[in-house]
């Protein structure tokens, strides 16, 4: 509306103009009429003049009254404009709002599904979770189950260390089961009987000068037992280690007497300790008795440090064996360097191979190009230059 009053207030103005010119000019007129014809015109002129006033006035009128039409129907024609705008902005929010609501129940309904398949996921894992610590509760019921045994089998343990008998065979099986672990068959052998009419335990067969080597368990454990008891006496402790003392001694002179034979074993043998314990309690408070041992060429060995004899054995064994195929690896090792002296010439002819081939292909590439240039000039029929290309024409034969 305003729009329409701003474009129309020119020409109401310049209308308003044009009346008041008209005025002016009849009232210059009707002042020259007074003069030329003098008063008793001037009643007519009076009448004409109103007349004429009237009429411009009705059609000043006119005009305005037709000016508000055309000003009312360019404002029903704005109304009508902004009613179509507001009606298709409002169909277009309508649509925004439609959209939007579609997007956001997407975004919601992916959101609940995210949730739920995290909740499921959480209740799997939770469920998972469960289920493991009913399989580690299971297990440890088992380990309980199982160190309830133990405790039984180390009474029974006990009760079997207790008999000296039952020691010296549990001895002999703990050192049977070492080295049957490490060394080869033919490197040992079990209850032999040496020439002066003794069995030993086991015997170890290492290369010269070594030779054989008697091992022999024992298992001093009642006197350990009994310096190691805090019930006792202090002055029966000291006897229970003079005890312990005397029987460590006692075994080496056995062992000493019977399994060293001068040109049947080797100069020395070992006595072998089931228990770990009894041999650190040796070393760190009886280093006398160890250096007696070593006097006479008798060596204390636990169930580690056999380990580590036997392993040293048979790395010596190893050694031996290797040496005495040395001359089959030489040979091997002989056909070997022919075998890679040929494979050397045939390698060295591949490759002079290789190199011709390589040229020949060049010179194929090259002619292949000269005839790809011969094709090319034929089809884009420059014969003069594919004569000056191929040299002057050779005589027929």
């Amino acid at each position: 509306m305003d729009l329409m009053l701003s474009e129309s207030g020119p020409w109401i103005g310049g209308l308003l103009f044009l009346v008041v010119l008209l005025q002016l000019v009849m009232m210059l007129r009707a002042r020259r009429l007074e003069r030329s014809v003098g008063a008793q015109l001037g009643e007519q002129l009076d009448h004409r003049f109103a007349a004429q006033h009237r009429e411009l006035l009705r059609d000043l009128h006119e005009g305005l009254s037709r000016q508000t039409d055309r000003i009312g129907e360019h404002a029903r024609a704005d109304r009508e404009v902004l009613q179509r705008g507001l009606a298709a902005a409002s169909v277009q929010l309508s649509r925004s709002i439609e959209a939007l609501t579609h997007s956001v129940e997407g975004r919601l309904q992916t959101l609940a599904g995210q949730v739920n398949q995290r909740l499921d996921e959480g209740f799997r894992k939770t469920n998972d979770t469960f289920a493991s610590v009913m399989a580690r509760l299971a297990t440890i019921d088992e380990a309980q189950k199982k160190i309830d045994g133990l405790t039984t089998n180390v009474v029974s343990l006990q009760e079997l260390l207790g008999d000296k008998r039952a020691r010296g065979a549990f001895g002999e099986v703990q050192l049977e089961a070492l080295v049957r672990n490490m060394l080869p068959p033919d490197a040992f052998e079990f209850q032999t009987v040496l020439p002066n009419n003794t069995r030993v335990d086991c015997v170890l067969k290492l290369p010269a000068p070594t030779g054989l080597v008697a091992v022999d368990a024992k298992f001093p454990l009642e006197n350990y037992h009994r310096m190691l008891d805090s019930e006792l006496a202090d002055s029966d402790r000291r006897a229970a280690q003079t005890a312990f003392r005397a029987d460590v001694r006692r075994h080496v002179d056995a062992i000493a007497g019977k399994y060293i034979l001068p040109g049947v074993t080797s100069d020395g043998a070992m006595m072998f300790l089931p228990a770990e314990a009894v041999f650190a309690e040796l070393h760190a408070y009886h280093p006398e008795v160890v250096a007696y041992a070593q006097s006479r060429r008798v060596w204390i060995v636990s169930p580690t440090t056999l380990m580590a004899v036997l392993n040293t054995a048979r790395a010596v064994l190893k050694d031996v064996e290797t040496r005495k195929q040395i001359h089959v690896i030489q040979d091997a090792l002989g056909k070997l360097a022919k075998d890679f002296h040929r494979f050397d010439e045939r390698m060295n002819a591949l490759a002079r191979h290789i190199d011709q081939a390589s040229k020949d292909v060049q010179d194929v590439q090259t002619s292949s190009r000269k005839i790809s240039a011969h094709f090319q000039k034929i089809e884009s029929a420059r014969l003069d230059e594919l004569e000056a290309l191929s040299g002057p024409a050779q005589p027929p034969m």
